[in-house]
């Protein structure tokens, strides 16, 4: 059953998020490291929580795997990914794994 990482990036009052070192740098950095074991990846940024609502998240990174043991590999090149993240924001990033259903 294919597996899902997404790695949640919540605004709060203090938070900053560069979408261009993310895009320009970072992603780079995951396909270099994780990007083997990887099917295929979606980026959200963040641009409302509802008609007038500012979004409650900077950016939503999905990232799908062919199975459990894929992610998990991918997971134990993950650390010059998980490294790079202060050159990009100040927020510590939520994390869901999850299996794909639909």
């Amino acid at each position: 059953m294919p597996a899902s990482l997404q790695i949640i990036y919540p605004v709060s009052a203090d938070s900053h998020f560069d979408y261009d070192y993310y895009l320009g740098t970072h992603m780079p950095l995951v396909d270099s490291h994780m990007g083997p074991h990887i099917d295929r990846v979606l980026v959200t940024k963040g641009i409302a929580g509802g008609p007038d609502v500012p979004p409650p998240y900077h950016l939503v990174a999905t990232i799908v795997f062919a199975d459990q043991a894929a992610m998990k590999a991918a997971l134990r090149a993950s650390g010059p990914v998980n490294a790079d993240v202060p050159n990009f924001t100040n927020v510590r990033p939520q994390v869901l794994i999850g299996e794909v259903i639909a």
